[in-house]
């Protein structure tokens, strides 16, 4: 069987590996081999393929099965009780090595999908989880007045996801025109073509000569944008930090925070009971509309070019999916 094999700096192709094998429930049960049929790239890949991650240097080769994990496939074989062979779940691997027509995972990693939901928008209940995770961790968000930084798949659903909340005003910020141009149909309500910290006389004129009362910051591994992320906070506001920094920063302006008496929250890891599946009843009764951000399709054979697009953002890539062949059988 095929499997991601990341060489060197952006470079990926598919080696042939050994199918893998269930170990036996004496010795560790609960297993699950899985078959991923569509998955989608996401910006927590993309360190493993430029060759940088959080600030230092990726070695590599990196190991076989690199880099996805937002996935729905078929159990193809189990020694738990969870699932039956022919189950069609969501799964997410440990450590983002689903890059495998095939691997062993945790019964517990998988969630069931919802009865008629396209595996598409199936699939994105697990980039949406992890949304709908960050948002469990706001206060009440109605009539609240909101910027979101970064409007990549993230930043979007965050527009969806306050919508739905009950914000008054959301405003989405991206320096990428193609990026803004979505954000209305995807909950905004304003949007700035800008960087954050050039953005803040934009957002005092929106909000009637104020700053925001919550901050998402959704801008992710490469730019650090929690100092873009104070300078559109009001006093007492509150900044959610969603996008995964590096593990040190220069430059971060604490004390700026602290003047305005800010609070600042994190959030990571949802939850498998859950998070998840609330993220894909969101998805499955129509309370947010994911559909507008799958803007490209290809081939597993096709890797190399899907990898590129997302990078690049190429032709306005928002999320973009990769077909395996056993999804042809679907």
């Amino acid at each position: 069987m095929l499997a991601g094999n990341m060489t060197s700096a952006r470079q990926i192709s598919l080696v042939e590996v050994p199918e893998p094998v269930l170990p036996s429930a004496e010795i560790l049960p609960g297993q699950i081999v899985f078959q991923p049929e569509m998955t989608c790239l996401c910006g927590s890949d993309l360190p493993y393929f430029d060759g940088d991650f959080e600030g230092h240097p990726i070695e590599y080769p990196q190991p076989v099965g690199m880099s996805l994990h937002e996935m729905v496939g078929t159990v193809v074989a189990t020694n738990g009780t969870r699932w039956t062979p022919g189950t069609r779940v969501l799964a997410v691997p440990v450590g983002q090595r689903g890059l495998y027509e095939r691997f062993v995972l945790s019964e517990d990693r998988a969630i069931a999908l919802q009865p008629g939901l396209s595996d598409e928008l199936a699939m994105l209940a697990q980039p949406f989880g992890t949304v709908v995770h960050a948002l469990k961790k706001l206060p009440n968000m109605i009539d609240r007045d909101v910027v979101v930084l970064g409007q990549g798949p993230i930043g979007q659903m965050f527009n969806c996801g306050l919508r739905n909340l009950g914000a008054r005003r959301i405003i989405g910020i991206d320096p990428i025109s193609s990026r803004v141009a979505l954000s209305k149909t995807m909950g905004a309500t304003h949007t700035i073509c800008a960087k954050g910290a050039e953005a803040a006389e934009a957002v005092r004129e929106i909000l009637d000569g104020d700053l925001a009362e919550v901050v998402i910051e959704a801008v992710g591994h490469k730019a650090q944008a929690f100092n873009d992320a104070v300078e559109v906070t009001r006093a007492e506001g509150l900044i959610l930090v969603f996008g995964v920094p590096p593990h040190f920063i220069d430059g971060v302006t604490l004390r700026a925070a602290m003047w305005k008496n800010l609070r600042i929250t994190t959030s990571l890891h949802p939850d498998f009971e859950r998070t998840f599946p609330l993220a894909m009843q969101w998805i499955a009764e129509g309370r947010v509309n994911l559909r507008p951000l799958i803007t490209h399709r290809f081939a597993l054979s096709e890797i190399q070019t899907a990898y590129e697009i997302f990078r690049d953002r190429i032709d306005g890539a928002q999320k973009v999916l990769v077909v395996f062949p056993s999804w042809k059988a679907q």
